[in-house]
């Protein structure tokens, strides 16, 4: 049947299993968001306040529900607008697809008005990106975009169109596809790792005396967090993550010792030094996990194993390396591996695990506290969002995640100002979840017009932020290396928290001590309202352990 470009777009996005769309419209994209009112019963569409909102509610549905995620914006700034959150979700290996709109072919290439060549501008933060001159393009180009972003590796894709292929007096032939969403299509054909290296690794594993794991946000990726969990438990091995991998391996397993690298704890990061295998399971070893990179696991057999040839000896070089995806990996390793206990090491391991338990100096209200009255009042049944900054860490510190895609935050990008979309996206893709968004005062500046977003949908999130007067982290690092010179990090704010929820038309707690935040948390959890909390925060609190920048892994700074 012949159909419109705007027509083709709206049905190519149901045959991928879209739902919703999160966008803002403009002239370039009035043709297709035009077809979405026609269409609103099949695709929902949430209007957020900026397109960066609208990028990063993408990014935080596609991480939470493991579905692509999708956003919508016109050309020009609108287009540019994505870029942060499209550079988000690329550095987070995170499905997307970006949808732009441009000017008409007879305007394209002339400068004119709202023209930018955003495919140039996005090229090194996608995976693919697209340019649509012709409305025969269309539906092939959405379809290899989908199996691109979710596929492999995954990441975002960008579909740049031309205004004119969208009107409504274009047509084209449309033939409905029958499309698997959750097939999985390996984009660039990946050579089997052979028999003889996965039983050379199931050696190295059964032979090991200290062996311990490094998983990252690989694990969540290709779904195989389960078979982390039965790997670790067969073989008693010791397990961290790094904090994209946060929630891959049940932090209530007494095997789990937590996040690791610069703000990692004391047994994992010792963990690295002592063990004589280590097992780098979908991992990048970004600088934040390996500081010195000559003192990283240097006693140790280096076993990486990651979807992703780039990754393998890209940031250390590694002993074996088998470039594969991580659930046939467990699979396969599994047939060789002899069940063990490993009760030296683990005894030991355990030892460290005491060692700094307690590293904040507030009397009244510890950001620790934040986390832990969180999971005590929803059971650890919730998702946490974040922004960028001391709280972002407390929040991976103190929060026992036991299921992958819970904690929502970006972590190659560091992106401040991610947290309150990816919220929005997180509770539209969870409608019955409770969803926080951990915020400092810093970060919460940058994004608080996605309030609005929140409040025109009634979408209950609970907003906290952690209100400390000034950049806790760059405070932090100020103290620690620049002699206290806090060149423009304190915020020196007016802000009036009350005044600005009542404002947006949610409501407001004010918490200063653990009674009132305990209170607090407990009615924003039970109202399920749009909820702000303004927690206060000790203005020179940490986030500890540290390691300096260059230092080996274990050597901390304490306070």
């Amino acid at each position: 049947m012949k159909l419109s470009g705007s027509q083709i777009i709206v049905e190519c996005l149901v045959e991928q299993g879209v739902d919703t769309i999160f966008g803002y419209p403009g002239g370039a994209v009035l043709n297709i968001y035009d077809e979405l009112y026609k269409n609103s019963d099949r695709i929902r569409h949430i209007l957020t306040s900026h397109e960066q909102g609208a990028s990063h509610a993408a990014d935080g549905y596609a991480r939470s529900t493991g579905k692509v995620g999708v956003c919508l914006a016109t050309s020009g700034p609108g287009a540019t607008n994505l870029v942060t959150g499209i550079a988000t979700a690329y550095m987070d290996s995170v499905p997307m697809v970006a949808i732009t709109g441009n000017v008409p072919n007879n305007l394209f290439g002339r400068d004119s008005f709202q023209e930018i060549d955003i495919a140039g501008i996005t090229m090194p933060i996608t995976k693919h990106n697209y340019i649509v001159k012709d409305i025969k393009d269309l539906a092939p180009t959405f379809r290899e975009a989908f199996r691109i972003a979710r596929s492999g590796r995954p990441g975002p894709v960008l579909i740049d169109i031309l205004k004119d292929v969208t009107a409504p007096n274009n047509l084209y032939d449309y033939e409905k596809a029958d499309i698997d969403v959750n097939k999985k299509d390996k984009v660039k054909p990946i050579e089997t790792v052979s028999e003889e290296v996965i039983q050379h690794i199931a050696k190295l594993i059964n032979e090991s005396t200290k062996p311990f794991i490094y998983a990252g946000g690989g694990i969540i990726r290709a779904n195989a967090s389960e078979d982390l969990n039965e790997f670790a438990n067969m073989m008693d091995i010791p397990t961290s993550t790094s904090l994209m991998g946060i929630g891959a391996f049940d932090q209530k397993n007494p095997l789990s010792t937590g996040l690791i690298g610069m703000h990692g704890t004391v047994a994992s990061n010792r963990c690295v030094v002592d063990c004589d295998l280590l097992l780098a399971l979908g991992v990048r070893f970004s600088d934040r996990v390996l500081s010195n990179h000559k003192h990283f696991a240097e006693n140790a057999t280096i076993v990486h194993v990651d979807i992703d040839q780039a990754e393998i000896d890209k940031n250390i070089k590694d002993d074996v390396a088998a470039v594969m995806d991580l659930k046939e990996f467990f699979t396969r390793v599994k047939k060789y591996l002899v069940p063990k206990k490993n009760p030296a090491w683990t005894q030991l391991v355990d030892s460290w695990k005491n060692i700094f338990s307690e590293n904040q100096i507030s009397s009244s209200l510890k950001p620790r506290y934040f986390m832990e009255a969180i999971d005590e009042i929803t059971n650890g049944d919730c998702f946490i969002c974040t922004e960028v900054g001391q709280h972002q860490l407390w929040a991976a510190q103190y929060f026992k995640y036991t299921k992958p895609n819970r904690l929502i935050t970006s972590g190659g990008l560091g992106t401040m100002g991610y947290g309150m979309g990816a919220s929005i996206g997180t509770q539209i893709g969870n409608p019955d979840s409770v969803v926080f968004n951990i915020s400092g005062d810093g970060s919460f500046r940058m994004n608080f017009n996605e309030l609005l977003t929140v409040s025109k949908y009634n979408l209950p999130i609970v907003v906290v932020v952690a209100n400390n007067g000034v950049l806790g982290m760059v405070r932090q690092w100020q103290t620690a290396f620049y002699g206290k010179r806090y060149s423009n990090t304190i915020l020196d704010t007016v802000l009036d928290y009350e005044a600005l929820a009542k404002a947006v038309g949610i409501d407001y707690y004010y918490a200063d001590t653990r009674a009132s935040y305990l209170e607090a948390v407990t009615k924003a959890v039970k109202n399920r309202k749009p909820a702000l909390i303004n927690a206060i925060v000790e203005t020179d609190e940490k986030v500890l352990p540290m390691v300096a920048p260059g230092k080996p892994i274990d050597d901390m700074l304490m306070k």
